[in-house]
């Protein structure tokens, strides 16, 4: 547990998820319950100073000093570093005899920098004091010149002193939490994913950290899945309450149905079971775009077609039976009741951008991909900082700040996804636009001289580079001044086929031309010859549009691996 807290990978793990934190835990690499306890108070503004002196300390114990020999069973713990209040208590107590009482009042003194008392108490530490039996470290054979040093020392930490107890209390949590997330990473990132349920950042922030720890997420189903996010099959399943206009109350309804009468085994089975209880169209609709409908016969789009003629259905049967009313269908055969039952029509599912779409709209983030898949290695390589660099850090150095630096040049890349035209008072056009990358959202100032000039490229779901001036507030997120805006489509590329050899490019050279024909566009094509390894660029008149030949896998016939992309680089 204490190796997996040094990698860094501490996301959810009380007090140690900071960006910050995250770089102390790997440089520190704890080895001990002491460590962590040293980290969690260190990582303040102030003692920050004495973190290169720790760590220095704990890898080289050669280069540990102490100012007299009473101080190294008081520091040792810290490798010569005072860390804790309860550290300076030791010291007053070791070195100048001071009682536990009056240990406690310079403790209180210091944590509360007051500047006189502590000075007051200068010449009694080291020179002493008979009348309030306070011995001093000239008596304990202290050199004045040693003792005021090191009352220098506590002085100075004393401005950011922190008590052990506290920071105990929270080392314990902390190593709790990394515990579970590494013997139990699954039930561990599910509850982590339940804490933040509506907070969408938060949300997404933790999806990408079970990315990274290959764990799947998958979409919320009706016949298997709960309220709470919960672990299914070796998978994380999105909890139902998450989707958006699924309250408590319909939730109840649907797990105590589903519990006396068992799974649901058609979209019309569901509306019929839950047509008395909460559930209603809306609710319908959002099981759908969520995919939680997905485990029934039908496709998502059959299902948008058909819901809302299924329910009214239903509603009339409901006011024909309260009627007295009796079908055709009520009073024959049983076999027959499904008769009556509405038919999916005969059509293909929807595009993957609108699956996708869906998923955003009912569930906030996207849970099968998302629209920047298809465009990692683009944004990776142009962009100098992502979306969670202008979330505001509370437990970082900077005291709540951005990891961007105000004023700080950034290249930001993703879609945009809210767009507001507002009028200035001098009768100029501005705007403000959200750029979502794959990590959160970043909001954008398009002033009125940018605006003039790129208002035809800030169309909903685009996806554009932005490159501006951060601006950063304390304990606020941080946003950009845009001074550029740049299409994706825009950003130029190589299309690389690769043939065995010369012969065998040859042989499919009129196939390729005929395929790539329709998909004009500025990217140059390379071919690449894998036995003569050489490198063949058709003229510009074959220019193409690479990305749209790869997306729509123009070229699959000639070998998967044998189409690539190669990304160029915005002119920064």
């Amino acid at each position: 547990v204490l190796a997996s807290i040094g990698t860094g990978r501490t996301d959810g793990v009380f007090q140690l998820e900071s960006g910050g934190m995250k770089n102390f835990m790997k440089e520190l690499k704890p080895h001990s319950m002491e460590d962590i306890i040293a980290g969690i108070s260190l990582y303040r503004p102030g003692p920050m100073d004495f973190i290169p002196k720790y760590v220095e300390g704990k890898e080289k114990s050669g280069s540990i000093t102490y100012d007299c020999p009473q101080l190294e069973p008081i520091l040792a713990p810290t490798y010569g570093c005072i860390v804790y209040q309860e550290q300076v208590m030791q010291i007053v107590r070791g070195l100048a005899g001071y009682s536990f009482g009056r240990s406690d009042l310079v403790r209180r003194a210091m944590s509360k920098k007051k500047t006189k008392v502590m000075e007051a108490e200068r010449k009694n530490f080291v020179y002493g004091n008979e009348e309030e039996n306070v011995k001093g470290c000239i008596a304990n054979k202290i050199p004045e010149n040693i003792a005021n040093k090191i009352y220098d020392e506590m002085i100075d930490f004393a401005k950011y002193a922190f008590n052990k107890s506290h920071a105990a209390a929270y080392a314990v949590v902390a190593y709790q939490t990394a515990y579970l997330k590494y013997y139990y990473p699954l039930e561990f990132m599910a509850a982590l994913l339940t804490s933040v349920k509506d907070n969408p950042n938060k949300v997404l922030s933790y999806i990408a950290s079970c990315r990274q720890m290959g764990i799947k997420i998958i979409p919320p189903d009706i016949n298997s899945g709960y309220g709470e996010f919960h672990v299914s099959g070796g998978q994380i399943m999105y909890g139902m309450s998450a989707i958006k206009g699924i309250g408590t109350p319909v939730l109840k309804e649907i797990l105590a149905e589903r519990k006396k009468n068992g799974s649901f085994i058609s979209m019309q089975d569901f509306i019929t079971r839950m047509s008395s209880k909460e559930a209603n169209r809306h609710t319908v609709e959002n099981f759908i775009k969520s995919g939680a409908f997905d485990c029934l016969p039908g496709n998502r789009k059959q299902k948008m077609m058909v819901f809302g003629t299924m329910i009214d259905n239903v509603s009339h049967d409901k006011k024909d039976a309260i009627a007295g009313q009796l079908s055709l269908f009520s009073m024959a055969d049983t076999g027959l009741e499904h008769a009556n039952e509405v038919k999916y029509p005969d059509v293909a599912e929807y595009s993957k951008e609108e699956l996708l779409a869906f998923e955003k709209e009912t569930l906030s983030i996207y849970i099968s991909g998302h629209p920047l898949d298809d465009y990692l290695e683009l944004v990776n390589k142009n962009c100098t900082k992502k979306s969670f660099d202008f979330m505001p850090d509370e437990e970082s150095e900077n005291n709540g700040m951005a990891k961007v630096h105000d004023g700080e040049n950034v290249i930001i890349g993703g879609m945009i996804t809210d767009k507001s035209i507002k009028i200035t008072k001098n009768n100029t056009t501005m705007a403000f636009i959200t750029v979502e990358d794959l990590y959160g959202t970043v909001e954008v100032i398009v002033f009125s001289n940018v605006y003039g000039r790129k208002k035809d490229l800030l169309e909903m779901d685009a996806k554009v580079f932005v490159k501006g001036r951060a601006s950063v507030d304390e304990g606020r997120a941080g946003k950009v001044i845009c001074q550029d805006i740049i299409p994706f489509g825009q950003i130029p590329c190589e299309l690389w086929i690769k043939f065995k050899n010369k012969q065998e490019f040859v042989e499919k050279e009129t196939l390729l031309y005929d395929k790539i024909m329709s998909y004009d566009g500025n990217d140059i094509v390379c071919i690449y010859l894998t036995d003569e390894k050489l490198i063949k660029k058709l003229p510009k008149s074959r220019s193409v549009n690479a990305r749209i030949i790869v997306k729509e896998r123009v070229l699959e016939e000639f070998g998967k691996n044998s189409v690539a992309i190669k990304e160029k680089s915005i002119e920064k």
